[in-house]
């Protein structure tokens, strides 16, 4: 892409306000964003990120009630089973 393709400039504008942060290797901040995000914000990340992982997959995504869902609860103290991979 040239500078000069039409459209380049308004692109380049644009780029200019993303919220970009440069952090050295090994000084990046933690990856928990409790502190600066509520739980409703992190599961509405959560939910765009497994829609996107579907769609990249090229599967639909499933339908089925919540109490059809599948999974498992672990009560703390309990060990985990060897084919568990959470």
């Amino acid at each position: 892409m040239s500078s000069d393709e039409p459209g380049a400039d308004s692109r380049r504008r644009q780029r200019a306000n993303w919220p970009v942060a440069r952090y050295r290797l090994g000084e990046e901040p933690p990856d928990d964003l409790s502190d600066s995000t509520t739980p409703v914000e992190r599961v509405a990340m959560m939910a765009e990120l497994a829609e996107a992982a579907w769609k990249l997959a090229g599967r639909d995504l499933p339908r089925y009630d919540r109490s059809n869902m599948p999974g498992r609860v672990f009560r703390p103290g309990t060990p985990r089973t060897d084919d568990d991979d959470a």
